[in-house]
């Protein structure tokens, strides 16, 4: 037998060598292993009295990003920005993630919108063919003013 199999520092290399391989490969699995995530800040979650938002997050490891279904755009680190139209009480916002492997995450933000303005209600008038006389509509109709 040669000298240099039986010695502790040729044991030791290789359990390095192996400890190493076996970390790199790891590290190069972590996507198929975790999957995507999203991260979203928690401030976007709480109450506004505006109906106009601006989500912006972070999603890591995904290949396609949605927002109640329509696909988002997303930059290379996995930033984006996504301006959302808030109805009035409770909306539940839905991102659904996935990635290259067929793995997928979602997660849903609720956000309470409390409408501080009041929509003024205009009354629509009917004309009736044989009569020709306007009489009041008994449905109301909001107005939504410009740039709201």
């Amino acid at each position: 037998m040669l000298p240099y199999r039986d010695s502790r520092l040729s044991r030791i290399a290789l359990v390095i060598f192996f400890v190493a391989v076996i970390a790199y490969a790891l590290y190069e699995a972590h996507g198929l292993l975790f999957g995507p995530t999203i991260d979203i800040p928690s401030q976007t979650m709480t109450a506004t009295d505006s109906p106009y938002i601006l989500i912006q997050g972070k999603a890591d490891r995904i290949s396609s990003l949605a927002v109640d279904g329509n696909p988002i755009q997303v930059t290379e680190a996995g930033a984006f920005q996504e301006p959302y139209v808030l109805a009035p009480g409770v909306n539940r916002i839905v991102f659904d993630a996935k990635d290259k492997y067929g793995n997928a995450t979602q997660k849903i933000i609720e956000i309470v919108y409390t409408s501080t303005t009041t929509v003024p209600i205009v009354r629509t008038a009917t004309t009736t063919s044989s009569t020709q006389q306007t009489t009041p509509n008994a449905s109301t109709t909001p107005l939504i003013a410009p740039g709201q």
